[in-house]
């Protein structure tokens, strides 16, 4: 029998404490920090509007994408424009992510497809970002083969990133397979590396993260600095160093985040 779905809320707080309950407010990874700094005080303002039409939580999730993607192609406009404008845009895909999970919980409609759109607006965003930037740092028209180049930096870092997001997916299933409980979205327990080593190592990320360089915010916020930058030095110029620093970095993130779910108990039975 479903869950009835509840009327529009009288007041912010009531909309707050039924969509924004404790244990969502604490995730350790589904909470992107900007959430935690201010979106999820300005989201049931958007919500709010949201639940005023018959909008589905998975029609604000699309609009979620659509949000992810114009940050992307922004980036094809020529100077700080672009990258500004993407780093708004940004801001906007996170502030809807927010939203969508709200209605969700208001109307008691979330679904494995809402999850599903999700991860599609997510993972499509972060890797088309890289991609716009390749194309971005080879300028337009292409020089043959020369500013293949860059293309081919700005697809591999799309790879890479969309491969290290998706070693997260990978033990949900292979616990899933396994029989194994659900991971638990909380800081330390069986998500500690084992070995000394490895545990100081990821001790020492915590204070130079550049693992999380990849999300879409950060990425856009980079973007945007280095375009700062170009202002002096050359967009195209500092476009390229950005590639040429970012692409083995994010291989190194990768092979760290492998490294550290084998030796965690996230695997073991």
């Amino acid at each position: 029998m479903s869950t009835p779905t509840r009327s529009r809320p009288s007041s912010i707080a009531e909309l707050k404490r039924v969509a924004q309950p404790p244990e969502v407010r604490s995730r350790a990874n589904a909470e992107h920090w900007t959430a935690s700094l201010y979106l999820r005080d300005v989201s049931p303002y958007l919500t709010w509007v949201f639940l005023k039409t018959s909008i589905t939580a998975n029609g604000v999730t699309g609009f979620m994408i659509l949000a992810g993607w114009a940050t992307a192609f922004s980036l094809l406009i020529p100077g700080i424009a672009g990258p500004a404008l993407a780093l708004v845009l940004g801001q906007v895909q996170m502030l809807i992510d927010c939203c969508d999970g709200e209605v969700a919980r208001w109307r008691s409609t979330s679904s494995p497809a809402g999850v599903f759109l999700d991860k599609v607006g997510h993972y499509t965003t972060e890797a088309l970002i890289p991609v716009m930037l390749g194309i971005r740092a080879a300028g337009f028209p292409f020089q043959v083969p020369a500013d293949y180049r860059w293309t081919t930096l700005g697809l591999a870092l799309a790879l890479v990133i969309v491969l290290n997001k998706a070693l997260n997916d990978m033990v949900h299933v292979a616990r899933a397979n396994a029989g194994l409980d659900k991971l638990e979205d909380k800081r330390g327990g069986i998500t500690v590396p084992s070995g000394r080593l490895l545990a100081r190592a990821r001790s020492v990320a915590r204070f130079v993260p550049f693992h999380r360089l990849y999300h879409s915010v950060e990425l856009t916020i980079i973007i945007f600095a280095i375009s700062v930058v170009g202002l002096f030095a050359g967009q195209m110029t500092v476009d390229r160093i950005a590639l040429q620093v970012l692409v083995p970095l994010s291989l190194l993130a990768l092979l760290g985040h492998f490294v550290a779910i084998m030796s965690s108990k996230r695997v073991r039975s």
